[in-house]
């Protein structure tokens, strides 16, 4: 009960340091969408904790993306495909989307591919314009040799049983448009990240560990003097922060205003 309360008193103030606010910046991690059921690498039924033949870090390489192409899509079917899409937002999307429906939250920067901030924005009648995705996202996908474009549900389909998705225009090999180990972020999107957070009156981080850089960094650019930090476990980054609360971002996110 007392823990319950020192979480809400909290919760409370992160509903007053938002509360007037026109530029809230959001930038989140796999927390926000385990809650939807989709899998995240680090805790303890994360996909760092499943056994494969080769670990997740290598399956998700350029390098074996490249060199064992069978096997990549064999689990990314499995893994990150179809959790992906048997998904619906939660309320930490939801209360994100109609922030922004209501002109208060500018941007939404997210290291997750599941599309969930997309779905949200639709469901509550929001724009999208504003969802950075730092690591792409797996509902958009292009042919290698002639780069014609492919829906989730296209791949979801060619890649069930470790078949390799083929181009139905010219036989070429299509790719993700997700950011594989050993591969660079999206410079504009990153621009778009930094600009953001820079100009940010609040930012609120949550459901993320930050250890993945350079995307973990952004939190260095932000100029403010509101930063919230929401996860489930303690960061190392919390000193930092004007107010920390260790929970499920749905949660604390259903009991604002």
């Amino acid at each position: 009960m007392e823990m319950d309360e020192q979480l809400q008193k909290k919760i409370e103030r992160l509903d007053e340091l938002i509360s007037g606010s026109d530029n809230i910046v959001f930038f989140g991690g796999a927390g926000v969408s385990t809650e939807s059921g989709v899998p995240d690498f680090r805790s303890q039924d994360g996909l760092y904790h499943q056994q494969y033949a080769y670990p997740p870090e290598e399956i998700l390489s350029h390098t074996f993306y490249e060199r064992n192409p069978k096997e990549f899509f064999r689990f990314y079917h499995d893994k990150i495909l179809a959790p992906g899409q048997a998904a619906k937002p939660n309320r930490a999307h939801l209360k994100l989307a109609q922030w922004t429906k209501e002109g208060r939250c500018r941007a939404i920067i997210t290291q997750n591919i599941d599309g969930l901030h997309q779905a949200a924005a639709r469901e509550v009648g929001a724009a999208a314009d504003n969802i950075y995705e730092l690591h792409g996202s797996t509902l958009r996908n292009y042919c290698k040799r002639c780069g014609a474009f492919y829906d989730v549900q296209y791949m979801l389909k060619h890649s069930a049983d470790g078949e390799v998705p083929k181009c139905d225009k010219c036989g070429g090999q299509i790719k993700p448009d997700v950011v594989l180990y050993e591969e660079g972020l999206d410079m504009t999107t990153m621009e778009n990240a930094v600009r953001a957070i820079s100009a940010a009156d609040v930012l609120i981080i949550g459901g993320t560990s930050l250890v993945v850089y350079p995307a973990a960094g952004l939190i260095d650019y932000y100029r403010g003097s509101r930063l919230v930090l929401v996860n489930k476990s303690a960061t190392s980054r919390d000193a930092q922060a004007d107010l920390a609360i260790s929970a499920p971002i749905g949660e604390v996110f259903s009991r604002l205003h």
